[in-house]
């Protein structure tokens, strides 16, 4: 459903603005900006077989988005494991197609399709995928970290993805996305989709220690009631700050979402429906509007909360199409974790 971008999160993007006289008007890039990756996959990205990326392989450098598909190419079969570490800015001009029987590529978007075994990683400076969005198609074995992808458009121009900054679909299976900044600058409204969206059957995915920020919408698992086929996802330790809602939405399928920070969720936040069952434990929501529930459909959804703290959070009353958990949360399902993990205090989260 369209959601209308809030004058809230046109206010906030406004104040970031900083113009000159005879200067165009430029966004400023709030912090704080995701720390370094480190570590092995954690949550639902260990299943079924595990999520390594490109471990084992050969690494490469580079530094234009035609060179990370020109390094997919060169790869001796489409599953051979490959690290690409990524430095600098990537985008429309340094993006082109490269052709070879180890890839599928495209211009105008970092295309990781019917492929396996991969790792993007950002090192050195940084390197921000600027209107340019990553792609994840008939793939597994996935690992993204360490990059900003911003800016990512599916109406004016330049678009690309869709409009997400990070979009997986049509049989995805073990993606780890960990330390990424991804951001927007407005919602639909102005050209913007989705941060991070799931669809098409891609299951076992962990999103972790990341931010996303300053958008309509954060992300979505599931493209439409009838899209069930998605799940087993993990959302952890996240920063989810100026967000419309989407954080995420939830079309059936199993969600465990813990120690996320959640800020300034203008019109609702996590939207569990169509048969969606998520574990909601240990995460810190302040100054936002009904965080959980089953919202804009009739199809309910299920939860199972614990240990969350609401500060300032509002609430809506029930009625037709908008099923808010609150104002006092209770569980209305049980979800089993089939993986270790270990709970910080919801108290310890904003730190």
């Amino acid at each position: 459903m369209k959601r209308p971008v809030t004058r809230r999160l046109q206010a906030t993007l406004a104040t970031a603005a900083v113009g000159a006289v005879g200067a165009a008007i430029v966004v400023a890039l709030p912090t704080p900006q995701a720390s370094a990756a480190t570590g092995s996959a954690t949550g639902y990205a260990t299943q079924n077989g595990g999520t390594t990326g490109g471990a084992g392989g050969q690494t490469v450098r580079a530094t234009t988005g035609t060179q990370i598909h020109a390094a997919l190419c060169s790869r001796a079969s489409s599953s051979t494991p490959i690290t690409i570490q990524v430095e600098g800015t990537i985008n429309h001009g340094n993006t082109s197609k490269v052709s070879g029987g180890s890839c599928n590529t495209a211009d105008g978007v970092i295309e990781l399709k019917q492929i396996s075994n991969v790792s993007i990683i950002g090192v050195g400076s940084g390197a921000v995928f600027d209107q340019l969005g990553i792609h994840i198609r008939e793939a597994s074995n996935i690992i993204i970290q360490n990059v900003t992808i911003r800016n990512v458009k599916k109406s004016g121009s330049p678009t690309s993805n869709g409009g997400d900054a990070i979009g997986m679909e049509s049989g995805v299976r073990n993606v780890w996305v960990d330390h990424v900044t991804l951001e927007a600058s407005g919602g639909e409204s102005e050209g913007f989709d989705g941060l991070f969206d799931m669809k098409d059957n891609t299951q076992y995915v962990t999103l972790s220690y990341s931010i996303l920020r300053n958008s309509g919408r954060g992300g979505l698992v599931g493209s439409s009631e009838s899209d069930l086929s998605n799940g087993y996802i993990t959302y952890h330790h996240n920063l989810y700050e100026n967000i419309d809602s989407r954080t995420p939405l939830l079309r059936g399928g199993t969600a465990h979402i813990y120690n996320n920070h959640y800020v300034s969720l203008n019109e609702s936040g996590i939207n569990s429906r169509a048969g969606a069952k998520a574990k909601v434990e240990n995460n810190y929501f302040k100054n936002s509007k009904d965080v959980l529930g089953t919202f804009y459909t009739s199809e309910r959804g299920y939860w199972q909360v614990a240990g969350n703290i609401f500060d300032n959070v509002t609430w809506s009353s029930p009625g037709t199409d908008n099923y808010p958990a609150g104002p006092n949360p209770q569980s209305n399902t049980s979800v089993s974790i089939p993986y270790p993990y270990s709970l910080d205090g919801a108290n310890c989260v904003p730190s």
